[in-house]
């Protein structure tokens, strides 16, 4: 406890889901304590220059009541071959964090996973769910799995409750990757070939993700669970570009390509995840985590919105 108010540590907090969340959880109550690799600039700063197997936390984790980890190294195009780094990070990083954090009495800890343990596409099978085996995509995937089984573990040796969350693609203002790349082609008005897609595909608004990450941060009662979260609405790949368009308060700029030709060409981009992300559904069966009694704060077009409005101000 500060100031009587609880404290939690989040990590990557200088990242897009770490700026929306500081302000969240102050808001709600909570003194944050930042974990960056930047110099300190405030009081509750604390500069972590690599997430490692040997990171001092002591100090970060003093009277902490919870941790939410969002550091890990995202995946990158030609790093299949760099396993090393993913495992010293996101598996032994992550790992070592959560012992420490056991050790030092804290009572919550949540970690940011990826819907990329249960697979890139959901085409041809019902929507993934918890209940899923894990089947990871990708050196990221992987690596988010192997935390996810050492976290497991952890949980049942101790008394410290874990909350692992799956997401989608996560936006907002910010936010970086696929969706700032589309953002950037709608508001410059490059045709999109996608028109013909039929696809349905999960996304998951910020604020969803943070309203969830407090709604677990009160009301978890089991040591380890596994949640898969999204928005409400889970739309094809066009119609999420028509949102996304009219958020800006623009026109989408979409035209017919069958997808016979269109595969084809994104496939030889030499990413196959590119081909899957734009033409693959990936649909998430989000039922466990409304049965917590959470709900999503904002809509899609809200959420859209809300993204558009501070990237124009």
């Amino acid at each position: 406890m500060e100031n009587n108010r609880p404290a939690v540590l989040i990590t990557g907090a200088n990242g897009f889901v770490g700026r929306h969340l500081t302000p969240a959880l102050e808001g709600n109550g909570w003194t944050v304590r930042r974990a960056m690799r930047t110099p300190a600039t405030k009081f509750n700063d604390f500069q972590i220059e690599t997430v490692g197997r040997a990171t001092d936390w002591r100090a970060a984790l003093t009277d902490a009541e919870a941790v939410i980890h969002l550091a890990a190294r995202v995946h990158r195009p030609n790093e299949e071959h760099a396993a090393d780094l993913y495992s010293d990070v996101n598996i032994e990083g992550t790992l070592h964090l959560a012992r420490c954090a056991a050790k030092a009495g804290v009572r919550n800890f949540v970690f940011v996973s990826t819907i990329l343990v249960n697979g890139r596409s959901s085409d041809g099978r019902s929507p993934f769910s918890e209940r899923d085996m894990p089947t990871p995509r990708g050196i990221y995937g992987q690596s988010k799995a192997a935390a996810e089984a050492g976290l497991a573990e952890i949980a049942q040796s101790g008394d410290m409750r874990i909350t692992v969350i799956r997401p989608p693609l996560i936006y907002g203002a910010g936010a970086r990757g696929n969706f700032d790349l589309l953002t950037r082609a709608v508001m410059s008005g490059i045709p999109l070939p996608f028109s013909l897609i039929r696809n349905r595909r999960a996304f998951l608004a910020v604020q969803n993700l943070n309203s969830f990450i407090l709604h677990r941060l009160v009301r978890c009662d089991s040591k380890f669970d596994i949640f898969l979260l999204a928005d409400d609405e889970q739309v094809s790949t066009p119609e999420f570009i028509r949102r996304l368009a009219k958020a800006a308060g623009t026109k989408s700029r979409l035209f017919p390509i069958p997808i016979s030709l269109l595969g084809p060409v994104l496939k030889a981009s030499g990413r196959p995840e590119i081909r899957e992300s734009i033409i693959g559904s990936l649909e998430l069966d989000v039922s466990k985590a409304a049965s917590t009694g959470w709900r999503p704060q904002v809509t899609l077009d809200e959420g859209l919105r809300l993204a558009s409005a501070a990237r124009d101000s």
